[in-house]
């Protein structure tokens, strides 16, 4: 699969939500526990399909994140990314940077390589944003 990167510079196809990569009820409630575990929110398993949002409205996708103030943002600014905006640190996009070695600062451990493929990586994002710029 092609990257897909999203609006606020996560990877889509990375992503074990993303819609090409959910496996059934099992990798879901693995989704749901490896968030909680490093991001410290929990979705149900049932509710971890997403269709990306780059999807179009029009098309009535599924996202993980429905209120997504990012995608909103930029939607609202007419902008195919943050990357474009003139407020581009904003506190809306700064309350979706992830960086592994802050997860790992916040559990007080490394992260298990498999984990930081699958949990981390598709969202650290702020290289991928700077690189657009």
């Amino acid at each position: 699969m092609a990257s897909i990167v999203t609006r606020c510079g996560y990877r889509c196809d990375l992503c074990l939500a993303y819609k090409e990569n959910n496996r059934g009820l099992d990798g879901q409630k693995r989704i749901s526990d490896g968030w909680f575990t490093y991001h410290g929110f929990r979705i149900p398993p049932q509710e971890t399909r997403c269709d990306g949002c780059l999807t179009l409205d029009a098309e009535r996708p599924r996202f993980v994140d429905a209120g997504c103030p990012v995608r909103a943002c930029v939607l609202g600014k007419g902008l195919a990314d943050c990357a474009g905006g003139a407020g581009y640190m904003c506190d809306k996009l700064g309350s979706r940077t992830v960086h592994r070695a802050a997860v790992e600062a916040k559990l007080g451990h490394p992260i298990p390589e498999q984990d930081y493929l699958d949990f981390v990586r598709p969202y650290e994002n702020r290289a991928r944003r700077d690189a657009l710029r």
